[in-house]
């Protein structure tokens, strides 16, 4: 099959990259293909299924560039990796803008899951996003407060996380407690940074309109006129989250996200996240929302390595499974010969 694809004029530079970069990257990535790109027009040649799929992904990336009015190496890498494009709805309405950034930076909600979660937050006050690393939960919630904080709904943010080690040892780390603190947050400061003007943020956070806090800070608190945000929830305690969890107070959002699969806390301890999602969920103004690999806007790397997990812990639970029963049998067949 060979075809034609006609590229509007004005995208062609965006589209093709600097000396042709991009059509470069994309011959690699469809190396089935012959790809040959002249002024506004892409000639392609192959297997019929390939070409349309290129057909299709070329469209994507210049709707993604009409809206973004840029296209990188990673978003070209993101697009062409998709399994299912049909999660990947672009608009050019701007509805789905959630905030402007730094430098006029729009920050958007792009998957189904992510405007999920600012229709969520619209209808209720409590929202929990549970799903896998790279998914947006903790940047399209920080968005979602700055964004309230910008049109005077509510006084102040505070963003906590639990201080739990991920392998590594607290007590090592150089300096006094809020130096050994910091790199925990540092995922929150870096999703601030994008939004507010530096010197901004440093007037927010001096007068306390910003906190950012280990959870353990937030015991005998009661959080007022404010948007709250627990990140890496899967690594509260039980008593953690309930506590957390009772701190609200009037005029208050909370917004609770966390990847069940990245439990960090010691095997004795319950993930305070598991329990919660199953006794809260039936609860008026709380929403759950579950995230996936579709909805993964780091690199298109990062999808791959996370199915490839659970892959694997589907056939270890299935072994496991199945070595239980073996055991099961073996006793039986036992105590029925011993009888």
């Amino acid at each position: 099959m060979e075809k034609t694809i006609t590229i509007e004029p004005s995208m062609v530079v965006g589209l093709y990259g600097s000396h042709n970069a991009n059509i470069d990257l994309l011959t690699h990535i469809f190396p089935k293909l012959k790809i040959v790109a002249r002024g506004n027009e892409i000639k392609v040649a192959g297997e019929d299924h390939e070409v349309e799929n290129f057909e299709e992904r070329i469209h994507l990336l210049t709707a993604h560039l009409e809206q973004y009015g840029k296209l990188t190496e990673t978003d070209i890498l993101n697009i062409s990796a998709m399994e299912d494009d049909s999660f990947y709805r672009l608009d050019d309405n701007g509805s789905n803008v959630i905030v402007h950034g730094r430098e006029g930076k729009i920050i958007k909600a792009i998957t189904p899951n992510q405007k999920r979660m600012v229709e969520s937050a619209n209808k209720n006050d409590m929202v929990f996003a549970i799903g896998p690393a790279g998914t947006g939960k903790t940047y399209t919630a920080v968005a979602l407060a700055v964004k309230a904080l910008k049109n005077k709904q509510v006084r102040r943010i505070i963003l906590t996380r639990p201080a739990v080690e991920a392998g590594e040892n607290l007590g090592f780390l150089p300096g006094d407690l809020r130096d050994k603190l910091d790199p925990y947050l540092q995922p929150l400061y870096d999703a601030l940074w994008d939004m507010i003007p530096m010197q901004k943020l440093m007037s927010y956070m001096e007068d306390k309109v910003i906190e950012i806090a280990p959870l353990a800070f937030m015991r005998g608190r009661t959080l007022d006129n404010a948007y709250v945000i627990l990140d890496e929830a899967q690594n509260a305690t039980s008593a953690q989250l309930k506590m957390f969890l009772t701190r609200m107070g009037k005029n208050a959002k909370f917004f609770i996200t966390g990847d069940i699969t990245q439990i960090d806390l010691p095997k004795n301890q319950q993930s305070g996240l598991l329990q919660a999602d199953r006794i809260l969920s039936k609860i008026p103004g709380i929403e759950f929302i579950y995230m996936d690999t579709k909805d993964v806007v780091r690199h298109h790397l990062v999808t791959k390595i996370i199915k490839s997990y659970e892959e694997y812990e589907e056939k270890q639970a299935a072994y496991e499974q199945k070595r239980k029963e073996e055991r099961l049998a073996q006793k039986a067949e036992q105590q029925t010969d011993h009888e």
